[in-house]
């Protein structure tokens, strides 16, 4: 089966104008040939991320989507101002097409002349957008190779593997909303945030080993699974931590007070 980001590139050359459907996953938006929009069931749409900030209600958008749609928005000088507009349009782009170009196993289907409510204000090129995808990637791979993290519920560990630990405001966020259930692109949607900086900081965290190992039950002899214990979860999902601040405080205060004795 044809690559999304193949059967796109053939869009490009073609100059096409329309809408991709990528069976429930998402849809890709085209002008000319140049990719106008991404919207995906995974990432919070630009709606979401609007209202998410204050800027606009959801309810407000929707009618915008049959009276006028952006060009009235940005016209009328309305509560949001171009930039605010467009920020919120490249991560809602970017979002998608991280999830979407890697999805396999899809029919897309290609309706000529459809277009986003946001119409052809901003413009994305398609191997740009593999190249920031795969950019991306690389990124969270280094940061934790292990993409396990991206779908699993997002547990923080009960105690700190260490005496002090540093979060930034997003990874704050995160753990301040994780509720032992929600996957991080649950958590970005709740939030109203792109997804991919969630991402980044969910595998901070795991990879700074304040996240919780997901539950492994081994398999009994018998076929059944042991009975799961909530408070067997210790180990960190990150590497373990060799080092206690403290200890080489106390020992400096060891050895200060014994060379006074002397």
């Amino acid at each position: 089966m044809t690559k999304l980001d193949t059967l796109l590139a053939g869009l490009a050359r073609e100059h096409s104008t329309g809408a991709l459907q990528v069976g429930r996953s998402g849809t890709i938006f085209l002008h000319d040939g140049r990719v106008t929009y991404m919207e995906c069931a995974q990432t919070p749409s630009v709606e979401r991320l609007l209202a998410a900030r204050g800027l606009m209600s959801e309810a407000a958008l929707r009618r915008l989507q049959t009276d006028g749609g952006c060009e009235r928005l940005l016209a009328e000088g309305g509560p949001l101002t171009q930039g605010e507009l467009q920020y919120a349009v490249l991560g809602g782009v970017l979002d998608a097409a991280f999830f979407l170009l890697p999805v396999s196993g899809a029919r897309p289907k290609f309706r000529p002349g459809e277009r986003h409510w946001l119409g052809g204000q901003w413009f994305f090129d398609v191997p740009g957008l593999v190249r920031e995808c795969a950019r991306r990637r690389a990124q969270l791979a280094q940061i934790w190779p292990s993409a396990e993290v991206d779908s699993l519920p997002v547990r923080p560990m009960v105690r700190l593997p260490g005496h002090a630990v540093t979060l930034d405001r997003l990874q704050w966020e995160v753990i301040a909303r994780a509720d032992q259930k929600a996957t991080p692109l649950e958590l970005a949607k709740q939030m109203g945030r792109p997804a991919y900086p969630v991402l980044l900081a969910v595998r901070r965290l795991a990879a700074s080993g304040l996240l919780a190992a997901p539950d492994l039950p081994q398999r009994r002899t018998d076929g059944e699974h042991p009975p799961h214990d909530p408070g067997a979860r210790t180990q960190p999902l990150g590497p373990p931590v060799t080092g206690d601040p403290t200890d080489l405080a106390l020992l400096m205060r060891l050895k200060k007070a014994l060379e006074e004795l002397s």
